[in-house]
């Protein structure tokens, strides 16, 4: 029997989201290191002593043993010793800082040393913006907050074991519990904002906005309309409506439409399947409706779509 859908893992799965370790730093006190905007998202998790995390236009957060940060979208920002002390950017730290052979980048200093594990997580900027674009610009997971079941700190202890010495296969390990760890703090995040704060990451916790989502992820292709989806989850029209819209952002139909045109540009990108197949996989009858369904939403034509894509996959290559 196949496993129920699970819209925030379909949505991470589809836009293809990747971790990968920035830098493991070992600096000692006075240190500091400016991390430039990346194309995706940037973690942070201290896994020994603390350091200030600034950012333009707020106030410089402490950030202790066991904290984990997240930016989700192409922020810059600065790790430092203390709230003012000066910095390079890590790329120049990553060169002039002594690096050991498991590849950790040592800042030496005369003061107490923290260890930090800096990271990114690349993502296909259409399929994810909406996810990302709902979160706080700064994401900060205190150690043992409320919202934490345990799994945070799991975590980052099986990265602190794969990251000690480097065993066998740990470079394989640590990506994806890189990867692990960004649901893990998405979830502890989700568990401990008040109930009545409202994004379509909350409806994952709301009963009947859940069993909808569920739905329209595991059959796409369905025609679905407000009245039989609403029959599905057992309320009226108006209220699934009503709700669904609070908690997602926009109608059931209309969230429909954006996620069969996510699986719609996925196929494009990487299978070789016609445009009427695909259309029809993701509930369209007719290929000239689906041409200008995705022309609406993605602003090209499939078929320019597909080359276009191709073309700079194979240039980034």
């Amino acid at each position: 029997m196949d496993a129920p859908a699970d819209p925030l893992t379909d949505v991470l799965q589809l836009a293809r989201v990747r971790g990968a370790v920035l830098a493991q730093l070992v600096a000692h006190e006075p240190w500091g290191v400016e991390v430039d905007p990346q194309p995706g998202a940037t973690f942070h998790a201290i896994l020994a002593g603390s350091c200030w995390l600034r950012t333009a236009g707020t106030d410089p957060l402490r950030l202790m043993p066991g904290d984990v940060v997240l930016l989700p979208t192409n922020l810059a920002h600065t790790l430092s010793s203390g709230p003012t002390t000066a910095a390079m950017p890590l790329t120049q730290a990553a060169k002039t800082g002594l690096r050991t052979d498991d590849g950790v980048i040592e800042l030496p200093g005369i003061g107490a040393a923290s260890r930090i594990l800096c990271a990114s997580y690349d993502y296909d900027h259409e399929v994810a913006q909406p996810l990302m674009s709902l979160l706080p610009r700064v994401l900060h997971l205190p150690a043992g907050v409320p919202g934490d079941d345990g799994a945070v700190a799991a975590t980052l202890a099986l990265l602190r074991y794969e990251l000690n010495g480097v065993p066998p296969g740990s470079r394989a390990v640590v990506a994806r519990l890189v990867d692990v760890l960004l649901v893990h703090v998405v979830r502890s995040w989700l568990r401990a904002r008040p109930a009545g704060d409202g994004s379509w990451l909350r409806a994952l916790h709301d009963p009947v906005t859940a069993r909808a989502l569920a739905l329209l992820h595991e059959t796409p292709a369905h025609p679905w309309t407000i009245e039989n989806l609403a029959a599905e989850v057992h309320i009226s029209r108006a209220t699934l409506t009503r709700r669904f819209t609070t908690l997602v952002g926009e109608p059931p139909l209309t969230y429909l439409t954006r996620w069969r045109m996510d699986l719609a540009a996925q196929r494009l990108r990487e299978t070789d399947e016609s445009v009427a197949t695909i259309g029809t996989t993701v509930g369209y009858t007719s290929e000239h409706a689906f041409s200008r369904a995705f022309h609406r939403a993605r602003g090209q034509p499939p078929h320019r779509y597909r080359i276009s894509t191709r073309t700079s996959a194979t240039n980034d290559a």
